[in-house]
């Protein structure tokens, strides 16, 4: 009888945390956005906002870069759960041309976001958003949401709600290789005949 207790309170504890995810703007949807076609990508807008330290920061400083641009705020729970993993992968994927930057849309401001930087030990950048760059990016009415930006600045994936690790870690390295796969076949490709000279 106690593991039935234990597996109804779990399933009750599940359907509140959904609930309230939905009633505060956060999501907890699992569901997996491919990495769309390069001729598919649209140029993903550029901004300007402040880091903690009051830096301008623009989504065109990271030129040649992955960057994994994620909206999130401190009180929503499925953007907490990601947080770990996207430290994680700013260590790992760094010296590969990677970068996490985050948006916080916390109402409060560094009041409230530069404690939890710090207590959560955050690694990356974050940056503070407001109403005109969910707008620049089709309204962000659900947290977290993340996007996927490939090395020519295009929007490659949109990920809303919470998403697997596995799921970013894929998607890291496939756009991270792209860029190898495409060098690859420049270096391997015949020289143009006037650069070869007379025969």
């Amino acid at each position: 009888m106690g593991n039935v207790k234990r597996r109804t309170w779990f399933a009750l504890a599940t359907l509140l945390a959904f609930g309230v995810a939905l009633m505060t703007g956060c999501s907890t949807s699992t569901v997996r956005a491919a990495i769309k076609p390069e001729k598919d990508r649209k140029p993903a807008p550029d901004f300007a906002l402040k880091d903690p330290m009051g830096r301008t920061v623009k989504l065109s400083d990271y030129k040649d870069k992955v960057v994994l641009l994620n909206f999130w705020a401190t009180w929503c729970g499925p953007c907490k759960l990601e947080m770990p993993w996207f430290v994680e992968f700013e260590t790992n994927y760094r010296s590969k041309g990677f970068a996490v930057l985050g948006i916080s849309m916390d109402e409060d401001g560094w009041e409230t976001v530069k404690p939890f930087l710090e207590r959560e030990k955050i690694n990356y950048r974050v940056v503070l958003g407001d109403d005109h760059v969910a707008q620049l990016y089709g309204g962000v009415e659900s947290l977290p949401t993340t996007f996927m930006i490939d090395r020519s600045g295009r929007i490659a994936a949109i990920h809303v709600g919470l998403v697997s690790k596995r799921d970013y870690q894929n998607d890291i390295t496939n756009l991270i290789n792209a860029r190898k796969s495409s060098l690859h076949r420049m270096d391997h490709a015949p020289l143009p005949a006037l650069l070869l000279g007379p025969r």
